[in-house]
């Protein structure tokens, strides 16, 4: 099983500081990271220059690869014209940055849908952005992995079926995220039902629904050992598996979600950001340990 899963994170989880989430990773032994921001600078306002030469020598001179781009693509507004025109001239700069870091899969979203109104009103607006999304994807054969976040359109497994299966295409996979759903009040059993053979790669973020806070893998309602015990045993799954703790308030935290950080984590559950990142790693170690 250790050479067909490989555990990747949000390494700026860890802390702003770009060599120091690479200490941090290469300390815990792990050799893949997903790249969402680095020395405090959103991966989607790199040019592809500077991937090649403020980013790329660092990681190469660690030994650690990156396993996808953790891009903000899709995390827009759906009625927002011009947000959306910035983000299709984004994602063509970062699928050039994939090739430049070898890097296969980016992570988006489609779309956060008006408060208060209807998703399946929006449905055909999001369809026709998403495709326009995969149409730049297709030129360099980079697969986009949708993330169910909180309220964008497919934040319910439901709605992340109707994508997967209306844009069916290489090009647009899954990414399964376990607290997110908890988070929307799913039972992520149901949606691993609906979704698996769409799911290209997994997020080990876990939360309880009471309060809907983030807690250690495997603690929280995320159905986390045993859906990963069913997707490697018995499903062949064979990729990525992402640390993203969400166990401290860590600095682009704010960047990320639409309300404030501290309504999302209330209490640090670690130190510091390297803690928390080692906490979540050593407690998916323990769970793949009992899978093998």
């Amino acid at each position: 099983m250790k050479d067909k899963i490989l555990i990747s994170g949000f390494a700026d989880e860890i802390s702003s500081d770009f060599d120091a989430q690479l200490k941090t990773v290469t300390e815990l032994g792990m050799h893949y990271i997903s790249l969402r921001s680095a020395d405090g600078k959103g991966i989607a306002d790199y040019s592809v220059d500077e991937i090649r030469t403020q980013i790329l020598p660092r990681l190469q001179k660690a030994g650690v690869k990156v396993s996808s781009i953790g891009s903000p693509i899709g995390k827009v507004g759906i009625e927002d014209e011009e947000g959306f025109a910035r983000q299709l001239a984004q994602l063509d700069t970062l699928c050039q940055i994939c090739e430049v870091l070898g890097c296969r899969y980016i992570r988006m979203f489609s779309f956060f849908i008006p408060e208060g109104k209807d998703p399946k009103n929006y449905r055909d607006a999001v369809l026709d952005k998403l495709q326009k999304f995969i149409d730049v994807a297709k030129k360099y054969n980079v697969v986009l992995i949708h993330e169910n976040e909180k309220e964008i359109y497919g934040d319910i497994g439901s709605r992340c079926l109707d994508l997967m299966e209306s844009l069916k295409c290489p090009c647009f996979k899954s990414a399964f995220d376990f607290a997110n759903f908890v988070q929307c009040g799913e039972d992520t059993e149901k949606c691993w039902e609906l979704l698996h053979e769409y799911v290209a790669y997994i997020h080990i973020k876990d939360a309880v629904s009471t309060d809907k806070e983030n807690v250690v893998c495997g603690t929280g309602e995320g159905k986390i050992k045993e859906l990963l015990t069913r997707a490697i045993k018995d499903e062949g799954y064979e990729g990525f598996l992402t640390l993203e703790p969400h166990l401290v308030l860590f600095d682009s935290l704010a960047s990320l979600e639409t309300t404030a950080a501290e309504n999302i984590i209330k209490t640090n559950k670690a130190k510091n950001g390297a803690d928390g990142y080692a906490m979540q790693y050593h407690a998916l170690c323990e769970i793949l340990d009992t899978i093998a």
